[in-house]
């Protein structure tokens, strides 16, 4: 199972891995890009934060929709690629202990058909690594196989 590593320290603040993300997801994001890593400032020093993807996600126990899963094989807790869509209710935005799931503006579109939908880190399921990671000069963010 591997997951977003981050060494903070390194972190210089020049939030590259967040228009990495927002270029990565431009085809969801059409009208509006949108970023699902977020550089705060805590005590005056960048800090990245990043889905933890838990291995028991409130945001998946929390959605009474039941589009919110966790994939038992990657372990990645995704809203993407599930019959169920998402209404729009936004529990999952509030039981995230991390904060970083938050809603899409005008809705995703899918079938030529509009919803509302949850918008978080996927760990760029199209390529092999994440486009955050990639885009790091400082190498803050890795990707590593976490042993549970």
């Amino acid at each position: 199972m591997k997951k977003l590593y981050l060494r903070i320290e390194r972190c210089s603040g020049c939030k590259r891995c967040e228009l990495a993300c927002m270029d990565e997801h431009r085809d969801i994001d059409a009208d509006k890009p949108r970023t699902r890593i977020f550089v705060e400032s805590i005590n005056e020093r960048p800090v990245p934060v990043v889905c933890r993807h838990c291995k028991d996600a409130l945001c998946v126990s929390a959605c009474m929709a039941g589009c919110m899963q966790k994939d038992q094989n990657s372990g990645i807790v995704s809203n993407q690629g599930y019959l169920q869509k998402c209404v729009g209710c936004w529990m999952c935005i509030m039981a995230c202990p991390y904060g970083v799931i938050s809603p899409s503006d005008n809705g995703a579109m899918v079938d030529n058909a509009s919803f509302a939908q949850a918008l978080k880190c996927d760990l760029c399921p199209k390529k092999d690594t994440p486009a955050c990671v990639s885009a790091c000069p400082n190498e803050v963010i890795e990707l590593r196989d976490i042993q549970e």
